[in-house]
């Protein structure tokens, strides 16, 4: 049996201590702490050795997998590596060691970089300006939308209180709209898997706030009628949402404001390259038209008529606050040192090495896996499941067996237009002979649902964690270990 397969409760000894810690020094003041503070019992904690305790937590840490240690193909999550130049820079004291409520005039190296990465924002988005403050991509959404409520509101134009959203969006779009209070209406997709238009054009009218929009789409898609949908929103009186979720696809190619967008947040850890996921600090900054600049939430960054310096405000016609302070910073420092890092040169080749990598993906794996939609893809391809097996085969099992082979699964049953959806993002990351082992692993995966099906059905064989009941884990999770002797 493996280290990490027994609890660390099965190493406890009665009197084994794996820390030193002074005498409390507090003990005798424990006369003022409230009853209802106070333990009726001890804690409930094992006692074990250092050694026992660090290499309990070392083990545990192996068994997770990220993009430190293999290929992570999520699709539309876009897991990019985090350099560590990054890492290093937004640890520096100057920038760890600030405090938010700070004078500005003590912090100026600091909103100068608040300044400079919003204006870089601006020059590959083609947006006017750009706040910093959201926490996440679902927050910068909701940000976005209610510029988008005041922006009608401000206006006199009290009904505009349904947002279309195309059925292949992602989740948080809906979500998002619902939180602001907006009627949320579904436009369908062509058998192209784009916005169809004679299905748009009849839900334009004066209730419609506007349409939320990702370019190119949960598909891998770029709507090619995105002019036509731009005019005829705009016609209506709506305005445009750009979901920046695959940005990483157009990076320095194609900027959302020349597609005709008046709002749109971006996800800095889809795009660049902050860390991904976990529930930790994250970034949606958010942009917006000439227009609509001043709707920004506060506080703003603003520059010093003839002086240089940087000021914080507090603009008047801003919705409001969204956040406690100006956003996560060691999250935008991570963005600011990557763009920095990269250049105007090199931002330009992040589209393309990533549309690059999904395609070669999808030509590769064509003729093994269902692709309902052959066209050029972007920044990734979806696979409807397997283009043959034995057996009742399922996406899932496919997911499953590939862990076996040292690769996290893709996104799968994602979308939710096809019944067995494999999506695939490589990004720009990741090297030939990276893409070429997980293609390899692939098609043996595909080869083995013909021949050997029941082994794709109890797959997988080797992790630590194999086929957990993921309805239970959602309707009951156990968030802690309560040890039982």
């Amino acid at each position: 049996m493996k280290y990490y397969d027994k609890l660390i409760f099965g190493l406890s000894k009665e009197r084994r201590i794996g820390f030193s810690l002074p005498e409390n020094s507090w003990k005798d003041r424990a006369d003022g702490i409230p009853a209802n503070l106070k333990r009726s019992s001890p804690l409930d904690l094992p006692q074990v050795s250092e050694p026992d305790a660090v290499r309990h937590y070392v083990n545990l840490s192996d068994m997770n997998f990220s993009v430190d240690t293999g290929f992570y193909p999520l699709g539309s999550c876009t897991m990019k590596y985090n350099p560590r130049i990054s890492e290093e820079v937004a640890s520096f004291s100057g920038f760890s060691g600030i405090h938010p409520l700070q004078p500005a005039e003590s912090m100026q190296g600091v909103l100068r970089i608040y300044s400079e990465l919003s204006d870089w924002l601006c020059a590959l988005t083609g947006m006017s300006a750009f706040t910093l403050n959201p926490f996440a991509g679902a927050h910068g959404e909701l940000t976005g939308l209610m510029i988008m409520r005041k922006y009608h509101l401000s206006g006199g134009d009290t009904g505009r209180t349904r947002i279309i959203v195309p059925d292949s969006a992602h989740g948080t779009n809906p979500a998002s709209a619902a939180v602001c209070g907006l009627e949320v209406v579904q436009v369908k997709s062509t058998g192209e898997g784009l916005i169809d238009m004679e299905s748009l054009l009849p839900l334009l009218d004066e209730t419609v706030a506007g349409i939320m929009m990702t370019n190119p789409n949960t598909l891998g898609l770029f709507e090619k009628d995105i002019h036509r949908i731009e005019a005829a929103v705009h016609a209506a009186g709506g305005l445009m949402y750009y979901d920046g979720a695959n940005m990483n696809a157009l990076l320095g190619k194609v900027r959302p404001a020349d597609m005709g967008f008046d709002i749109m947040h971006l996800n800095l850890h889809k795009t660049f390259s902050t860390p991904h996921g976990g529930g930790g600090p994250g970034a949606g900054p958010v942009g917006v038209t000439e227009n609509l600049k001043h709707l920004l939430p506060m506080p703003a960054i603003r520059k010093r008529d003839g002086t240089g310096e940087y000021e914080i405000a507090m603009p008047e016609s801003s919705v409001g606050r969204i956040s406690g302070f100006m956003g996560n910073f060691g999250m935008l420092m991570k963005a600011y040192t990557y763009i920095l890092m990269l250049g105007k040169r090199n931002v330009r080749k992040v589209g393309p090495y990533a549309v690059l990598a999904a395609n070669y993906v999808k030509e590769s794996l064509k003729d093994r896996y269902r692709l309902p939609i052959p066209s050029l893809c972007k920044h990734e391809t979806v696979f409807d499941g397997l283009a043959a097996c034995s057996g009742d085969v399922t996406t899932l099992d496919v997911a499953k067996r590939l862990l076996d082979y040292g690769f996290h699964a893709p996104t799968i049953y994602f979308p939710l237009l096809f019944h067995q959806s494999i999506m695939i993002e490589p990004t720009e990351t990741e090297s030939k002979e990276t893409l070429d082992a997980f293609i390899d692993a692939m098609k043996k995966i595909a080869d083995e649902a013909l021949t050997d099906p029941d082994l794709l059905k109890e797959a997988p064989h080797n992790t630590p964690v194999r086929r957990p009941d993921e309805t239970l884990a959602a309707t009951h999770p156990v968030l802690v270990y309560q040890h039982k002797p």
